[in-house]
């Protein structure tokens, strides 16, 4: 296993969109899967929910991880782990950063899968239908990242 440089890191954040976010909620450690878009003029990790304990303990506990893997067999993957800061997005701020967050994942759905996607709900299981949505973004402090390949 080998350590992934600054630029090979941010290589893996660019070409996913889907990842782990790990947070603290009543005391317990948990981890999801997540929707994201890194956005790398202000380092940054883009994503949005609904109301619920996620929103709720990462409030309560700015402090969170993020985790993203490229995996083609047991013996050759990459993997990236985040440090990062909660911080939410609102008004105008919430729906520019809402708009790129969109953007930027079909782009690499466009270029990763080679397939086009029309709206949010094809690549984010997130629903309007649960209210107003809640932008966040985390803000990367530390990051590291190790390969294996055979």
């Amino acid at each position: 296993m080998t350590d992934l440089t600054t630029s090979a890191i941010e290589r893996v954040l660019r070409n996913n969109y889907l990842g782990h976010l790990a947070y603290l909620w009543q005391g317990k450690p948990h981890v999801i899967p997540i929707t994201y878009y890194f956005d790398p003029t202000d380092n940054t990790i883009i994503s949005y929910t609904s109301e619920g304990h996620k929103i709720d303990a990462m409030r309560a506990n700015k402090s969170v991880a993020v985790q993203v893997e490229q995996v083609q067999s047991i013996s050759n993957w990459e993997s990236v782990m985040l440090q990062g800061t909660f911080e939410e997005i609102r008004g105008s701020s919430a729906k520019q950063k809402l708009h790129l967050f969109t953007e930027g994942v079909k782009d690499i759905i466009h270029r990763q899968e080679n397939r086009e996607v029309g709206f949010i709900n094809e690549f984010s299981s997130k629903s309007s239908a649960n209210g107003i949505p809640v932008v966040f973004q985390i803000k990367i402090l530390e990051m590291s990242g190790k390969r294996r390949k055979k």
